[in-house]
C-alpha cells in the first residue's frame, strides 16, 4: 500500500468514526421528540429539557466536526453533496439552529413565541434531523443523482466541477425505501437511546417507568426497521471499483462481500448489535447502565458500516446518473500533504474526547432531581 492509500483509509476511519459518534449523541434528538410522550406533567418535562440541555451542545459540535473533516480530507465529496443536495443539508442545519435557540430562550421571562413553541422547534429537530441524516447516509449504499466533471473547473464561464441532475437537490433521497428505512433506524435508536438515558440519569421513578414501558414500543420498531434494512443491505447490489484504473462497476452483494473479506469489520457489526441488543434487554429489566452498553454498540455498529461504505475499492458515494462520477476515498481525497499534515493534528483527537468524557463525568455525576428544574434556566 502507498503513502497515499494509507492515508486516505486512515481518514476514511476518522470520518466513520466522527459518524458513528454524531449517531450516539443524537440520543439527544431522541429525548427531543419524546418530550410529551414521557414527560406527563410539566415537572417531568422540564427533567427531560434538563437531560438532554446538558449534552446537546456535544451533538451540534460534532455534526460540525464531521462536516469539516469531510471537506478537509474528501473534498469532493463535501463540493458534490453539499453543494448539490443542498436542501436536505439545509434543512438538517436549520433544525439544528431552532434547537440552540429553543434552550437558549424557551424558559426566558418575556419570550414572544411562548415556551410551546420552542418544544414545538424542539420536536422537528428530535424527528427531522435524525431521519434526514439517515437518509442522506443512505445514499452511500444507493447512489445520488450527480455528475462529476473536473475539467470544467478550467471553464471560464461555469468552473463548477460537479453538479446536480435532480430538481429536488438531496430531498428525494427520503423516497427511497431503502434509504427511509435507514433514516428510520437512525430516529428509532435515537428514542431507544434517549429512553435508556432518561431511565439511568433522572431520580422520579414515574419517569423512569414511563421511559422503561416507552422502550418497549421504540425496541420493537427499531428491530423492526433496522433488520429489515440490513438483510436488504447485506444482499443489495453495490458499487465497486477498480484500484489501478479506477473504473467503477456494480457487484452484487457487494457489501456482503466487503464483510466476508474485512473480518474484523464483521466482528464490530457483530458485537455492535448485539450490545444494542442486550442494552435494550437489560433496560428493560431496569439496569441503569443500559444506556452505555446500548451506546457502545451503535457506535460499533455504524463505525463498521460506513467502513464498508469506503473501504475494500467501494465507492462510497455512488452516481446513479453517472457511474464513472461516483466518488470513492481515491478519486475525491485531498493532496497527500494535505493528509499528512491533517494526521498530524488528528493525535490531539484522544485528548480531545477524554476532556468530554471527563465533562460528561461531571455533569452527570448526580441524577437529576425535580429540584434543579425550578427557576428560569
Amino acid at each position: 500500500m502507498d503513502d497515499i492509500s494509507f492515508y486516505q483509509e486512515y481518514w476514511w476511519f476518522l470520518v466513520s468514526l466522527l459518524g458513528a459518534l454524531l449517531v450516539f449523541l443524537m440520543f439527544v434528538q431522541g429525548g427531543q421528540s419524546l418530550i410529551w410522550t414521557l414527560g406527563r406533567t410539566e415537572e417531568q418535562r422540564r427533567m427531560l429539557l434538563l437531560a438532554t440541555g446538558r449534552k446537546w451542545e456535544l451533538t451540534f459540535t460534532t455534526l460540525v466536526t464531521f462536516g469539516g473533516a469531510f471537506f478537509a480530507s474528501f473534498p469532493l465529496f463535501y463540493s458534490t453533496s453539499f453543494g448539490g443536495a443542498y436542501w436536505v443539508w439545509v434543512i438538517i442545519l436549520l433544525c439544528f439552529v431552532l434547537q440552540a435557540v429553543s434552550y437558549e430562550f424557551q424558559l426566558r421571562r418575556g419570550n414572544v413565541l411562548g415556551t410551546t413553541t420552542y418544544r414545538i422547534f424542539l420536536l422537528l429537530n428530535g424527528i427531522l434531523g435524525p431521519l434526514l441524516i439517515g437518509a442522506a447516509v443512505g445514499t452511500f449504499f444507493t447512489g445520488a443523482e450527480f455528475v462529476v466533471n473536473k475539467s470544467a473547473v478550467a471553464s471560464p464561464a461555469m468552473p463548477v466541477i460537479s453538479y446536480w441532475t435532480g430538481p429536488w437537490h438531496g430531498l428525494e433521497a427520503v423516497l427511497v425505501p431503502q434509504n427511509l428505512m435507514l433514516g428510520m433506524s437512525v430516529l428509532l435508536l435515537t428514542r431507544v437511546l434517549a429512553c435508556l438515558y432518561f431511565a439511568g440519569g433522572i431520580a422520579d421513578e414515574s419517569l423512569r417507568e414511563n421511559c422503561r414501558r416507552r422502550l418497549r414500543i421504540e425496541s420493537g420498531f427499531f428491530l423492526l426497521f433496522f433488520l429489515t434494512w440490513l438483510v436488504r443491505w447485506l444482499l443489495s447490489t453495490g458499487f465497486a471499483y477498480v484500484p489501478e484504473s479506477g473504473l467503477v462497476y456494480t457487484e452484487t452483494c457487494k457489501y456482503l462481500h466487503n464483510l466476508l473479506e474485512m473480518p474484523g469489520v464483521a466482528v464490530l457489526l457483530i458485537v455492535g448489535v448485539l450490545l444494542v441488543l442486550g442494552g435494550m434487554v437489560s433496560g428493560l429489566c431496569g439496569w441503569r447502565r443500559a444506556f452505555w452498553a446500548a451506546g457502545a454498540g451503535s457506535m460499533l455498529t455504524v463505525l463498521s458500516l460506513l467502513l464498508c461504505a469506503g473501504w475494500n475499492n467501494t465507492a462510497y458515494y455512488p452516481s446513479v446518473t453517472a457511474l464513472q462520477s461516483s466518488l470513492t476515498i481515491a478519486n475525491s481525497s485531498s493532496s497527500l500533504f494535505t493528509l499528512k499534515t491533517m494526521s498530524a493534528v488528528s493525535l490531539i483527537i484522544p485528548f480531545v474526547l477524554a476532556y468530554i468524557a471527563w465533562a460528561w463525568r461531571v455533569l452527570d455525576r448526580t441524577p437529576i432531581t425535580p429540584e434543579e428544574t425550578e427557576g428560569e434556566h
